[in-house]
């Protein structure tokens, strides 16, 4: 990259991680950025890194800091910065340089004296800080304190190993359409593309590393859709068979909607509650040529949506912290606090027991979330069956032995999914 171009990107960027740590969520923060071109790939590279990073930037600010910086684009901008040098340390004089150039257009130049001051006297002490940063939990581990502490309670031997997925790049995995083949025949297509790729199961094809999904061969014609590995699991772990009338209660974007419609041809409802999320439903549909009742509705307000007849199957991938899934989302790292988590559970708690209601006797509701939290898994789906004597928790086959809940950990194949399988005694 030459020297405009990557200022452009480390100013770009500072704006984008501004945004995020004063509230707003890293898609609202790259929409309103309006990034083009070369400059939106470095951007948001430098973005997803330094976010990624969570507590190490900071960490090495309050060491190398007086006082708080008055300025956040400033802030954001050395955050930038720092994930660049620890990304290309070859580059790290030409980083340096250029975020001081970018510094320029901050405050009329205000900050260039302590921009360039700052990285410089970062290269200096180097060494001394990272060996500093490797003693503190929260720089080493790159997650908030609250969350950290919830990680080491849920999993006390695993905790430093889910920290460590979640901190890196997401894989890029592949549904391959049941209705147009299979795993298999989409490989040899793959490898004749020359994207290197293998097959997880019958439909799920992991890439070596992700591609534009231009480059996928059949995906505008709905061969193949980009969904996560332990995402998958849902539609099968549901068992919806032909003719079952079926509710996706949080559709979007509509993955696991067009995955049960993939296996089975089913009288499927999909509701949302984001009126701005509906689109990309109606969208994925569109391309793989299937059809599906869409609604537009909070899942918990019963008379907004349901007609009264009785679902045979229920998918309840509801709101969660989404700490399975941070490596796909970084801001949640800076924007998550540890009473959303609460919060998250009680909206949980009020959705099981709204759907619960519209779900036939002998039918089967799957309760989903992208979290790795008990608060909004196990000790969720415990509580629903104290309240409800007529709930059944069933094993799940994929889990192991007679488990009747799956907690699946980010690892390099998939992201952190929790599966429970609830039957309502007929």
């Amino acid at each position: 990259m030459s020297a405009a171009p990557l200022a452009a990107a480390l100013s770009a960027s500072a704006q984008v991680i501004a945004a995020v740590i004063g509230g707003r969520s890293l898609d609202e923060a790259l929409a309103a950025a309006r990034l083009e071109g070369v400059t939106r790939a470095a951007a948001q590279n430098l973005t997803f890194g330094a976010l990624r990073r969570y507590g190490r930037g900071d960490f090495f600010l309050a060491q190398l800091i007086e006082r708080p910086l008055g300025d956040p684009l400033v802030r954001g901008l050395l955050l930038a910065a720092l994930h660049r040098i620890d990304e290309r340390p070859a580059d790290a004089h030409t980083t340096v340089d250029q975020a001081v150039r970018a510094a320029a257009a901050i405050a009329r130049g205000k900050w260039k004296g302590l921009v360039n001051g700052v990285l410089r006297n970062f290269l200096r002490r180097q060494a001394e800080l990272e060996a500093a940063a490797a003693g503190d939990d929260v720089a080493r581990c790159q997650l908030p304190r609250w969350w950290l502490d919830q990680l080491i309670t849920a999993y006390p031997r695993d905790w430093e190993a889910v920290a460590a997925a979640g901190n890196g790049h997401p894989p890029m995995c592949l549904r391959v359409n049941r209705r147009q083949g299979d795993a298999g025949a989409y490989l040899a297509d793959l490898h004749a593309a020359g994207i290197a790729a293998r097959s997880l199961d019958d439909t799920a094809v992991l890439l070596a590393k992700p591609v534009p999904v231009e480059r996928l061969p059949g995906f505008g014609a709905g061969r193949v859709s980009v969904q996560d590995w332990g995402a998958q699991h849902a539609a099968r772990l549901l068992d919806a068979r032909a003719g079952m009338r079926v509710l996706d209660a949080c559709a979007a974007p509509g993955g696991k909607t067009c995955h049960l419609l993939e296996l089975a041809d089913l009288d499927l409802v999909a509701v949302e509650a984001e009126a701005a999320r509906v689109p990309r439903i109606a969208e994925n549909l569109a391309r793989l040529g299937l059809a599906a009742a869409v609604r537009v509705a909070d899942c918990r307000s019963l008379d907004a949506w349901w007609d009264g007849r009785p679902f045979d199957r229920i998918l309840a991938d509801v709101p969660c912290s989404a700490t399975g899934a941070v490596r796909r989302h970084p801001d949640i790292k800076w924007l998550r606090r540890a009473a959303d988590v609460d919060k998250f559970a009680r909206t949980q708690a009020e959705i099981l027991d709204a759907l619960w209601l519209t779900l036939a006797p002998g039918g089967r509701m799957l309760y989903c979330t992208c979290s790795v939290l008990p608060a909004e898994n196990a000790r969720q789906v415990a509580a629903f069956a104290v309240r409800h004597a007529e709930a059944i928790r069933l094993p799940l086959p994929t889990a192991g032995g007679d488990n009747n809940e799956w907690q699946l950990l980010p690892s390099a194949e998939h992201d952190g999914f929790f599966y429970a399988l609830l039957e309502k005694s007929a």
